[in-house]
């Protein structure tokens, strides 16, 4: 409750920092933030002409598959990047004034869930060009999308508080996005997995409950497995959990190392 008071306080610092965030990201860009949509789109058609051709996977609406993957992947990319450095970028400021610490990495996270927003219209605009049908289960989107905000909030915050002690992790975690990429079906069918290799993806991967929702809800029209529902915010709050421990243990020890 502290903290959901806190953030309340902050709230007008937060919007500043979201606002800042999504300005520089776009700022001297000619069409601003219609790149965040067109980004996703440009990637996607260059990935289904690689990917259909040399594969030729047999998957319903390749492209609204592809372009969930990449979108929702990229989304948990781009918070947990950015969030590593949320504390380190401003140490001067956190050197004057007292700031919950945190609210850095949240409002890194929410900037981020921001443009993951607008990139929807990209999938809304692959779903009308392929004909993909509407249905109710897109009532659903908005539970997924906040499960995986869950999930990436807990592992921004406990990145952030690693990379101020071990500036390392910023390669570590370059190397283990890569890995992860690719045990994630975004562009591939998880039934190609090996049974081993399958077991573990569709077990242990986080991003694979949020994927495999959102496709459930988008292109097959159903509602999400209730298993990966209970999964998904599972995993977010045990990110949470670990992830806010850890930072509130060492959030001490920033004004040291930064």
């Amino acid at each position: 409750m502290k903290i959901f008071r806190e953030i309340y306080e902050y709230r007008d610092l937060v919007k500043e920092l979201v606002s800042k965030d999504l300005k520089l990201k776009y700022r001297r860009s000619f069409l601003g933030y219609v790149w965040s949509i067109l980004n996703p789109l440009g990637i996607m058609l260059v990935m289904v002409i690689v990917f259909s051709n040399m594969f030729r996977w047999d998957i319903k609406y390749y492209p609204v598959y592809l372009i969930i993957g990449q979108t929702m992947f990229n989304y948990m990319n781009q918070a947990t990047s950015h969030s590593m450095y949320s504390i380190l970028d401003n140490a001067s400021l956190l050197k004057k004034i007292y700031i919950p610490k945190y609210i850095f990495t949240f409002s890194k996270v929410t900037s981020d869930l921001m443009d993951f927003m607008f990139s929807m219209g990209a999938i809304l605009l692959v779903m009308i060009v392929t004909r993909v049908p509407f249905s109710l289960h897109l009532f659903w989107v908005p539970v997924v999308a906040f499960e995986l905000y869950l999930f990436v909030l807990g592992l921004g915050l406990f990145l952030a508080q690693a990379s101020v002690f071990f500036r390392d992790i910023q390669y570590i975690y370059g190397v283990i996005l890569t890995a992860w990429t690719y045990l994630t079906p975004i562009f591939y069918p998880e039934s190609m997995l090996p049974e081993w290799l399958h077991f573990l993806v569709v077990r242990f991967n986080p991003m694979f409950f949020y994927v495999k929702q959102m496709r459930q809800c988008i292109i097959e029209q159903a509602n999400p497995d209730p298993k990966l529902i209970l999964a998904g915010f599972g995993c977010g709050a045990l990110f949470i959990l670990v992830g806010g421990l850890f930072f509130k243990r060492n959030q001490g020890k920033f004004i040291l190392y930064i």
